[in-house]
C-alpha cells in the first residue's frame, strides 16, 4: 500500500509542474512582457516541441539582435487602444503547454521495478495498519511447551509421534533441550537409531515421554553402549525389550553397565546366564539407584533370615523383591510366617506371593480358616499352595479352593 501512495505522490508532482508551465507566460505578461511583444520569452516560457521550438527561438534572435525587445510605435497603440484583441492570442499560447506535459516524460516511463521498496518508518494510514497481519511473536518466557509448539518444528512433529509435553515439561531442563534441537539435524538420527535397536513405531512416543533427554546424546555413544550389551551376549531382541521397559538404559556409559552387571553377578553368586536372564526380565535393575538394592538383601538375610542360597532363588524366581518396599516386604513376611505358618522353604519356593497385597492375602486366609481349609503343608490332604492363595480370581478360588460360593466370600468379608 506504501509503494502506491508514493507513485500518486509522484504524479501530483508531475501535475504541479505542468501547470506551472502553463502560468509561466501570464505571469510574464503582467510585468508588461506578452508573448506576442517578445517572442523569444514566450517561447522559452512555452518550450515547444519539434520545429515550432526552433522557428520561435529564430525570430526571438533576430528581434534581439536588432536591439530592442519593444513593439513598434503602432503595435504599441494597438495593443493600448484594444487589450482586448490581444486576449486571444494569450489564451492560445496558454493552451499549448498544458497539452504537452513531456518535460518528464522519461520519469513517467521509469520501470516501476525500479522504486526502492518502502522504509519501516514510512507513516501509513488506519486502513493500511489494520490489513497487517504480524506473525505472533516468541514468548521469551513461559511454564508450558505449549506456547512454543506453533513455533518449534521439532516440538510439532514429537507431537505427532505421541510425545505428552506435558509430562515432558516436568522432567528438569528437558524443555529447554527440546527447544535447542533441530529435527532434522539432531532428532532424525536418534529415531533411526531407536528403531534399528527395536523400539516399535507405536511406542516412539511413551519413550521419548519418559526419556527425552536421549534427543540430546551422541549416537556415536548410544551406538558404543548397544556395541558392549551385544558383547556380552544379549541378543537384538532382548536389548529392544530391555531399552523400551528401561527408557534410561542408554543413557548410561560402558563403564556403569559393566560394574552393574558385576555387582548383580559377584553379590548374589549368580552366573553369568543368571545374571543376565536377570536383567532381562528387570532392566531397571541396571538404571536404578543401587542402595536399596542393597539394603533389601540385607533385610532379607538379617531380618527374614533367609540363607543366601534362598536369597538366590527368590531373587531369580522374583526379581522385583530388590526393588520392593522394606516396610512391605517385612509386613508380608511377618504375616505370612508368624501368622499363617509357612516356613522359609516354602516361601522360597513361591517367592511370587511377596508381590501380592498384604489385604488379599490376609481376607482369603481368614475366610479358609473360617471353613477349616487352611492347609498349606504339602505333606499334608487338602495341601492349598501359596500360588494358588494368591493368583487365582475371586470366583475360582471360591468354587475351586474353598469350595464355597462368591456369596458366601462376600457375606464373610462383611464380618471383618
Amino acid at each position: 500500500m506504501a509503494v502506491w501512495a508514493r507513485h500518486a505522490a509522484r504524479w501530483g508532482c508531475l501535475l504541479s509542474t505542468a501547470r506551472a508551465a502553463a502560468e509561466l507566460p501570464r505571469r510574464l505578461g503582467v510585468a508588461a512582457c506578452p508573448a506576442r511583444a517578445c517572442p523569444e520569452l514566450a517561447g522559452r516560457a512555452v518550450l515547444p516541441a519539434g520545429k515550432e521550438a526552433a522557428l520561435c527561438g529564430l525570430r526571438g534572435h533576430r528581434r534581439l539582435s536588432a536591439g530592442s525587445c519593444s513593439p513598434p510605435d503602432s503595435a504599441k497603440d494597438a495593443a493600448f487602444s484594444a487589450p482586448e484583441s490581444n486576449l486571444p492570442s494569450v489564451q492560445q499560447e496558454q493552451a499549448k503547454p498544458e497539452i504537452l506535459p513531456d518535460l518528464n516524460a522519461k520519469i513517467l516511463d521509469e520501470d516501476w521495478d525500479d522504486i526502492p521498496p518502502s522504509s519501516a518508518l514510512e507513516v501509513i494510514s488506519e486502513e493500511e495498519a489494520v490489513q497487517i497481519i504480524a506473525e505472533p511473536l516468541l514468548p521469551i518466557q513461559s511454564s508450558t511447551l505449549r506456547d512454543y509448539v506453533d513455533h518449534s518444528e521439532t516440538l510439532t512433529k514429537l507431537v505427532h509421534l505421541g510425545v505428552d509435553l506435558s509430562q515432558v515439561e516436568k522432567r528438569q531442563k528437558a524443555g529447554q533441550l527440546l527447544l535447542t534441537l533441530d529435527f532434522e539435524k539432531d532428532v532424525k538420527k536418534i529415531l533411526l537409531f531407536l528403531k534399528d535397536v527395536g523400539v516399535e513405531d507405536n511406542q516412539l512416543g511413551p519413550f521419548l515421554t519418559k526419556n527425552p533427554y536421549i534427543l540430546g546424546e551422541d549416537l556415536e555413544a548410544l551406538e558404543t553402549r548397544v556395541a558392549y550389551l551385544k558383547s556380552k551376549k544379549f541378543g537384538k531382541s532382548e536389548i529392544a525389550q530391555m531399552v523400551s521397559r528401561a527408557p534410561y538404559l542408554l543413557l548410561f556409559s560402558v563403564e556403569r553397565l559393566d560394574n552393574r552387571l558385576g555387582f548383580f553377578k559377584n553379590e548374589l553368586g549368580l552366573s553369568v546366564k543368571k545374571t543376565k536372564d536377570l536383567v532381562i526380565r528387570l532392566p531397571r535393575l541396571l538404571t536404578g539407584k543401587i542402595e536399596p538394592v542393597k539394603e533389601n538383601l540385607q533385610v532379607c538375610q538379617i531380618e527374614l533370615g533367609f540363607q543366601r542360597n534362598e536369597i538366590q532363588q527368590i531373587v531369580c524366581k522374583t526379581p522385583k523383591i530388590l526393588t520392593a518396599s522394606k516396610k512391605r516386604l517385612k509386613q508380608t513376611f511377618d504375616y505370612l510366617h508368624n501368622i499363617m505358618g509357612i516356613p522359609h522353604h516354602m516361601l522360597t519356593r513361591f517367592p511370587q506371593v511377596f508381590n501380592s497385597k498384604l489385604l488379599r492375602i490376609r481376607e482369603r486366609h481368614m475366610f479358609l480358616a473360617f471353613l477349616g481349609r487352611a492347609q498349606y503343608d504339602p505333606a499334608q490332604p487338602s495341601y492349598i499352595s501359596l500360588d494358588q492363595l494368591v493368583s487365582l480370581p475371586d470366583e475360582v478360588f471360591c468354587t475351586e479352593i474353598a469350595k464355597a460360593s462368591m456369596q458366601d466370600f462376600e457375606n464373610f468379608l462383611k464380618t471383618l
